[in-house]
């Protein structure tokens, strides 16, 4: 028998996988009964809208790409009756965003799910098409994030089949820019963020994290996630004739002050969940770097002293404290010149930290308690070190947020990405009856 193959039969004895706990199980109700019957039902249809959507190319570049594979899910939330809009992004270089949104009683939750219609695959990369190997699915986006929009509509389905779907009052935001963000930040998170000032609860449907294969499959529960945002240093020396470098007269020159830096950072800096990695660094008399910071070059002789150097990297934190505390310290290294020469420092705002806080760890609680019912795993919390940022750290300041409750696959942004499609329903089952008892409890 398949380990996670969803049948009425499982729930009729009541009985957990083994890689579950054992407390005594609270019966399913008679709707999630009726909602674990749908997914199951329903899931040659999930995986149909799955392959329609990763054969539609929607790289972050590819903007008519992005706004098809909106207009592709569209009917799918108008038919569950919410009301859709499309909120163009050309200002900030992007595609844009769908909203769907559905007004229920407005006694219960309000709750907020997040997806993305772009992937990290623009049209002139090889990796462009849909297969199935056996019970994986392979295809750029299969997973992050087109698996996990999947999930979303399947859940909200199964609730429209088991009647719970009617008075939930629930938004859906796909934004068009997950992977390649528009700017600027502030108008292309603008709708996210007021979708998370009106939640109350907000669920992530990028990649489930798990370890292990087969029957040894372990599945987490996102509740954290760090920060990623950029910064660049750039140093400038006195240039002449090597035969100076070190003196009183000429100093230490570009190159050595900005090694020094990035010395001091390695030495200095480390703690848990902090890195801060450098991508690309070049020295020379001149040197320089492109707009998009991504490309440097130099030029230079070994008998003259490097007059400019420049750096940039990455910097991922837990908490908005130790962001702030960290890049204070980064300052206060860069401030400390060889003599010379000078430097500065400049930081780039992206993804803000997604902390673990109660009220999101009470979440991944509400989700375990769905599990021990249904049969399901139960879910230790993922080491937030080990997952990249997402579009719920811009809402987590605003409202209970839970990630990674999207399909299970791995090779995210590489060929050969692929999930399983055993995970779908599984999901959709969990977030079906997840969202139906929040959307019944009392805001």
């Amino acid at each position: 028998m398949k380990r996670f193959a969803l049948t009425i039969a499982l729930f009729a004895a009541t009985m957990p996988f083994a890689a579950a706990p054992s407390p005594v199980l609270a019966a399913p109700s008679s709707a999630e009964r009726r909602m674990a019957d749908f997914v199951a039902s329903d899931a040659p249809r999930g995986e149909a809208l799955l392959e329609r959507l990763v054969n539609q190319n929607s790289g972050t570049l590819n903007l008519e790409g992005v706004r098809a594979a909106g207009d592709m899910v569209r009917p799918e939330f108008e038919a569950l009756g919410f009301a859709v809009s499309w909120i163009d992004m050309a200002e900030t270089g992007r595609a844009g965003h769908l909203v769907a949104t559905h007004r229920g009683n407005g006694r219960g939750k309000r709750i907020l799910l997040i997806g993305h219609l772009d992937t990290v695959f623009e049209p002139g990369n090889p990796f462009q098409t849909y297969r199935r190997e056996g019970n994986r699915a392979i295809g750029p986006g299969v997973g992050d994030d087109k698996g996990g929009v999947v999930v979303i509509i399947q859940a909200l389905r199964a609730m429209q089949a088991a009647g719970t779907l009617r008075g939930a009052d629930i938004m859906v935001v796909l934004t068009g820019d997950e992977e390649r963000t528009g700017d600027p930040l502030p108008i292309a998170r603008r709708d996210l963020i007021a979708a998370g000032e009106w939640a109350d609860v907000a669920l992530e449907y990028e990649n489930l994290a798990t370890s292990g294969e087969g029957e040894t499959l372990a599945e987490y529960g996102t509740v954290a996630r760090r920060s990623s945002g950029s910064w660049e240093i750039r140093t400038t020396g006195e240039t002449g004739h090597s035969s100076g470098i070190f003196s009183e007269r000429q100093g230490y020159g570009a190159a050595y002050e900005l090694v020094r830096i990035l010395d001091a950072f390695r030495r200095e800096l480390p703690e848990a969940n902090l890195t801060y990695n450098v991508g690309v660094m070049a020295g020379g008399t001149p040197a320089s770097i492109d707009a998009a910071g991504e490309t440097v070059s130099a030029t230079g002789k070994t008998n003259i002293i490097a007059s400019t150097a420049i750096a940039r990297g990455d910097i991922r934190t837990l908490t908005v404290e130790q962001d702030e505390r960290v890049r204070a310290a980064m300052r206060a290294i860069v401030g400390q010149h060889l003599p010379g020469t000078t430097a500065t420092i400049s930081f780039d705002e992206s993804y803000p930290p997604m902390a673990p806080t109660p009220g999101n760890r009470a979440l991944l609680e509400r989700l375990n308690a769905v599990n021990r019912d249904l049969g399901l795993p139960v879910m230790a919390e993922y080491d937030p070190a080990r997952r990249g940022a997402a579009d719920s750290s811009f809402v987590a300041a605003l409202a209970d947020t839970m990630g990674g409750l999207g399909a299970a696959g791995g090779l995210a942004h590489a060929d050969g990405e692929w999930i399983d499609l055993e995970s779908l329903p599984r999901q959709a089952l969990r977030s079906a009856a997840l969202i139906s008892r929040l959307s019944r409890e009392p805001r």
